[in-house]
């Protein structure tokens, strides 16, 4: 069954400054409670993210003239054409920064400005390639967890190997991180690369503490295939193997990922 939906006819954008991130988290209650379903966007980015794509992604700037430790992007979309979300989502932004939850924040004033700031999102990952080997883990958590998961997280990686860069950004209303690394500035690149093994177990191993999962939005695939048999109930995979049975006895879609084989 097909099932369409009214098409968006109204959109507002801004771009916010954070202290942290449970700034983050507490701005989306914030944005639920004044806005309900019409907040439609939320990704938040650690300055380091922000830093790449200004170094290296032509035309984009900052927004602010000053830096800040994390940004969110947010955005209120409504199937309505005049639905006036300008003036919601500035009385939102105006509520957070009362409750001292943003520093600055930024509406776009028109689709083209709003481009302008998604593409300080959307560059983050392109961007960081030119730094270098990069190290990429796609993670989620629990929201309310997030905060202290990148507080220690981020503490433990640096413990491991001072002086690397940590990238992190994601769609912080279903808890989805990337939490990728980019070597330090005076780093070896295969010296980096022998450190990655590592460098997930910390990852991992703390995404387990916070109650998360070693994977999101793009799934096992190949380079984690093995390494969730350490995460997972064996009955889990148990499970896993056997759906995968179910619906392709032949082994024909996706065949060698995602579930580990019997004898890993």
């Amino acid at each position: 069954m097909l099932k369409l939906f009214p098409a968006i006819r109204s959109r507002a954008t801004a771009w916010v400054a954070l202290p942290d991130p449970q700034a983050a988290v507490d701005l989306i209650g914030v944005l639920r409670e004044l806005a309900g379903d019409r907040l439609t966007g939320f990704e938040i980015m650690s300055r380091q993210s922000v830093e790449f794509v200004l170094r290296h992604s032509p035309g984009t700037r900052d927004p602010f003239p000053d830096p800040h430790p994390w940004y969110a992007l947010t955005e209120l979309s409504d199937t309505l054409p005049a639905a006036d979300l300008d003036a919601v989502i500035e009385t939102t932004l105006g509520e957070a920064y009362e409750r001292g939850l943003i520093s600055d924040a930024v509406v776009a004033s028109s689709p083209a400005q709003a481009a302008t700031l998604w593409a300080l999102r959307e560059g983050i990952s392109e961007a960081q390639n030119h730094e270098g080997p990069s190290l990429k883990h796609d993670i989620t958590v629990p929201i309310s967890r997030i905060p202290a998961f990148v507080a220690h997280t981020n503490q433990a990686i640096q413990d491991a190997l001072p002086g690397i860069r940590i990238v992190t950004y994601g769609h912080i209303g279903d808890g989805n991180l990337h939490y990728n690394l980019s070597k330090p500035v005076a780093a070896d690149d295969e010296e980096f690369r022998a450190h990655a093994d590592d460098l997930a177990r910390i990852i991992y191993d703390t995404t387990r503490a916070f109650d998360g999962s070693i994977s999101a939005e793009h799934g096992l695939g190949q380079s984690k295939r093995d390494i969730i048999a350490d995460y997972k109930h064996p009955h889990e995979l148990d499970l896993m193997r056997a759906l995968k049975d179910l619906l392709d006895p032949a082994g024909l879609m996706n065949p060698g990922k995602v579930i580990p084989p019997h004898s890993s």
